[in-house]
């Protein structure tokens, strides 16, 4: 074991963990008042459910074994005969590398949340998360991630989770949001609950990416400071391009818009964070906003598909631009480990030509097994809410709670009055004496 590299995947697997609760309150701060608890709940109950699902076959499917190149086995049910204490490549145990993928896990699917809030029922959304799961998130990790995966034979570079996680979970979104239907026309939220939520959603998310991009280099070295510098240049850049975009098409900036552009950034380096120079990032992550930005303003409005907080037009879109963009500036000097250089370094056509290939089969792949499974579990539960519940809301409709306990102003005023108008019948004998000008003991008071 090597200490210093295994301590830095352990921190790096809880900055990961942190993301999740800083989506929910991304996601919660950008609804409307009566489907914050809603959108929160169902983001952070991914927590429990996938770190479940990830040590009775998630750990097995994904990296034990190999079936077809698709898919592990189940050697490793229960997490059963798994040698915690043998080392990696990178000398971190293997125990440690499971902890930092199961938070990968948690995470991938919190992200398609945000497409379908305020109208899919949380039964059918638990199912969908543990079916997934199986039959899409898993075999993706062993098709990208083991080396005895097809698209990792192939050649595919993925760092940190562009085809494992953003494109996976985007089009995830989009499907979701295409059999679920638009929200009610009179629901669309004119305003987001609490935008100092969505500015610290997006604190967090970006303080949690250092353990999800700078940690996929497994080990303390050139490549985990390279991933962190990008990241950080990547994200910066993406913040700026959006507010620009936004002061040109509307004459003002917005927070929300500035922490969308953030999120772009992020997703747009993931899959290049740890093979790209620092110009590379800058590229990536004003290309990537520029097309999230596009697709959100023109293309979204004329698919009609209601994606409710751009779940796709965020992480799918931003995804394929950044995996597709690796092929292009992907280089040897800062990565020594890859096969060859993009485009722009002189590696040719190839390396581009493996990152396209790549993206349309994940694309492809999570939209045909996502619509399968969507079709299997409406025969065994509804999907989505009914229309009264729709329009109460689902915190009242499907938990029974409010974001807000607050009591009414009619009744905080009536608890600042005085006794003598409160219980005036039972004072009315003092009363009328304060009223009497000759009452002066009284009138003094």
């Amino acid at each position: 074991m090597n200490l210093a590299n295994t301590a830095f995947i352990l921190i790096a697997s809880i900055l990961v963990l942190f993301m999740t609760p800083g989506l929910a309150f991304f996601y919660g701060g950008l609804v409307s008042e009566k489907n914050v608890v809603n959108t929160m709940l169902s983001v952070f109950i991914m927590t429990g459910v996938a770190i479940l699902l990830w040590v009775f076959l998630g750990y097995s499917l994904a990296f034990s074994g190999n079936v077809a190149g698709i898919v592990g086995n189940l050697h490793h049910v229960f997490m059963a005969g798994v040698n915690w204490a043998s080392v990696t490549a990178t000398h971190i145990p293997l125990g440690a590398y499971s902890l930092f993928q199961m938070m990968f896990a948690i995470i991938t699917p919190a992200l398609f949340v945000g497409a379908v809030v305020g109208r899919i029922r949380f039964k059918f959304l638990l199912l969908f998360l543990i079916a997934w799961s199986i039959c899409i998130y898993y075999p993706m990790v062993h098709l990208v991630w083991s080396p005895l995966g097809l698209l990792a034979k192939l050649g595919v570079l993925d760092f940190a989770g562009g085809t494992v996680v953003h494109i996976n979970a985007g089009v995830t979104a989009l499907v979701l949001s295409a059999w679920l239907g638009p929200r009610l026309a009179k629901d669309h939220p004119g305003q987001h609950y609490n935008l100092p939520w969505v500015l610290l959603g997006t604190a967090i998310l970006w303080i949690g990416w250092y353990g999800f991009n700078a940690g996929s280099a497994l080990a303390v070295n050139g490549v985990a400071l390279q991933a962190a510098i990008t990241s950080t240049v990547a994200t910066a850049t993406a913040m700026v391009v959006w507010m620009f975009l936004d002061i040109l098409t509307t004459g003002k900036p917005t927070l929300v818009g500035v922490c969308t552009g953030t999120l772009c950034g992020l997703v747009g380096i993931t899959p290049a964070a740890g093979y790209v120079t620092v110009m590379g990032s800058v590229a990536i992550g004003a290309l990537a906003t520029l097309a999230s930005y596009g697709f959100i303003q023109v293309l979204k409005p004329k698919l009609g598909v209601d994606d409710a907080l751009d779940a796709f037009g965020c992480h799918g879109v931003s995804g394929i631009v950044g995996s597709i963009l690796t092929g292009v500036f992907a280089t040897k000097a800062v990565n020594p480990t890859i096969g060859e250089n993009g485009l722009l370094y002189g590696g040719g056509w190839h390396l581009l030509g493996i990152q396209v290939l790549a993206t349309g089969i994940t694309i492809a792949l999570v939209a045909v097994m996502g619509s399968a499974l969507i079709l299997i579990l409406r025969q065994l539960t509804p999907m989505r809410v009914d229309a009264a519940e729709e329009e109460m809301g689902l915190d009242q409709g499907e938990h029974g709670e409010q974001v807000d306990y607050t009591v009414g102003l009619s009744e905080r005023l009536t608890a600042f009055q005085p006794d003598q108008e409160r219980y005036s019948q039972e004072f009315k004998g003092q009363l009328q004496h304060l009223q009497d000008p000759q009452a002066n003991h009284f009138g003094s008071h």
